[in-house]
């Protein structure tokens, strides 16, 4: 399988550095940073590296095409997502991502109607996918991607109906040095967490509530232990109703109070901003200032330490007719993640999943065309492959 991997961020390197070790795959890397894209293909032989800018959507296009690429992957922000996906229609080449299109808020009632949601913008143009007979698989990362094949799993396996399906993200990381260091990319953090979040109610459909709200102290396995999470705008919210029935999905995420006091500070200030301002005759983001005076996640591996977790809690009538409630779960340690592939523990657990994905499309286990989000296929052999890459994934009854 020959793939276009987009962007040699955190997420992308450690990507080549998993797919590194599966026979399967053949990269071109392409960032806006070639040095970066050359740095991410010192993984393997089989990897090249060049120069793009995701926006340039018949760049990309040119791209696919004269390297003869069978899918296009995205490991960009979602601010890039669009150009990507249309130059993967144009050209008929299969689709990967691990965020989805951008949403934007309802008008006049943001915290309690939907606008724009994540995802409508792909969704739109899932009939030219079913006409091409291709595949754009959405959200396969790890919150997208391994969150929803977890509530297929459950909805096929433990249960004959549910009543709460939440995906739950929690952490006991810590960055030494920083006072404040996120670990995953600011610029899709604030998006996430400063957006209306999502709920979905089988008996209302898809409604909002203001950021942060919702707290509740989740108990998170392998020694985190208690942590308060709040309501976030997630792909899961937006994807797993559209496939499994549930009264209600729910995303919270374990932020902590200093962050959340952080995006709040930065929110009162304009500083998540996107639309240009200008400064000094030049025109600058301002929330791509704010990822520019932070540490770059893919550099913090050597100072972190401390575990992540990503999991999907469900609750509802077991197949035995009794009430049940369990938390399916994946936790990684960033000493091992660091020590093995190089990579730190958030990014890399949210690469491992598309490279998976990829290996079961490239054999035929998985397949598909439209557009389709991880719980739409078959979460079996999904959660083995996984369990033989060395990175196993486990369950709590609770």
């Amino acid at each position: 399988m020959r793939i276009l991997l987009v962007g040699a961020g955190g997420v992308g390197t450690a990507f080549a550095r998993i797919a590194a070790r599966r026979p399967f795959a053949e990269l071109v890397i392409a960032d806006y940073d070639l040095g970066r894209a050359q740095r991410a293909a010192a993984a393997s032989d089989r990897f090249s590296a060049v120069r793009l800018d995701a926006r340039d959507e018949q760049a990309v296009a040119d791209l696919l095409t004269a390297h003869s690429a069978d899918v296009l992957m995205n490991a960009t922000d979602p601010r890039f997502v669009m150009p990507l996906y249309r130059a993967a229609l144009r050209t008929s080449t299969n689709y990967l991502d691990m965020a989805m299109s951008l949403s934007h808020p309802h008008q006049d009632a943001p915290y309690s109607r939907t606008g724009v949601k994540l995802g409508d913008e792909q969704f739109e143009l899932a009939d030219a996918w079913h006409e091409a007979g291709k595949l754009a698989l959405v959200g396969i990362g790890v919150e997208p991607g391994l969150s929803d094949i977890f509530a297929r799993h459950a909805a096929d396996t433990m249960f004959t109906e549910i009543d709460q399906l939440g995906v739950r993200d929690g952490a006991n990381l810590e960055v030494a040095g920083y006072d404040f260091a996120p670990t995953f990319s600011i610029w899709t953090t604030i998006e996430e967490c400063l957006n209306p979040p999502v709920v979905w109610e089988a008996d209302r459909g898809w409604f909002t509530t203001p950021p942060f709200s919702e707290p509740e102290t989740f108990h998170f396995p392998a020694g985190i232990g208690p942590v308060e999470c709040v309501n976030v705008e997630h792909e899961e919210v937006l994807l797993i109703p559209r496939w499994i029935r549930a009264r209600r999905v729910t995303f919270k995420y374990g932020l902590g109070e200093e962050f959340i006091s952080v995006l709040r500070t930065l929110h009162k200030l304009g500083l998540d901003g996107t639309a240009p301002v200008s400064v000094g005759g030049q025109q600058v983001s301002p929330r791509d200032v704010v990822a520019a005076c932070l540490p770059d996640p893919a550099q913090l591996g050597a100072k972190m330490s401390g575990l992540t977790c990503a999991g999907t809690w469900v609750t509802g009538t077991g197949k035995d007719g009794r009430p049940r409630e369990v938390y399916l779960y994946h936790v990684v340690d960033n000493a091992w993640s660091m020590a093995e592939y190089g990579s730190q523990a958030v990014v890399w657990q949210t690469a491992i999943n598309p490279v998976v994905a990829l290996e079961l499309l490239a054999e035929g286990t998985w397949s598909g065309t439209g557009v389709l989000g991880p719980e739409a296929l078959p979460p079996r052999p999904f959660l083995d492959r996984l369990v033989e890459y060395g990175s196993p994934w486990g369950m709590q009854e609770r």
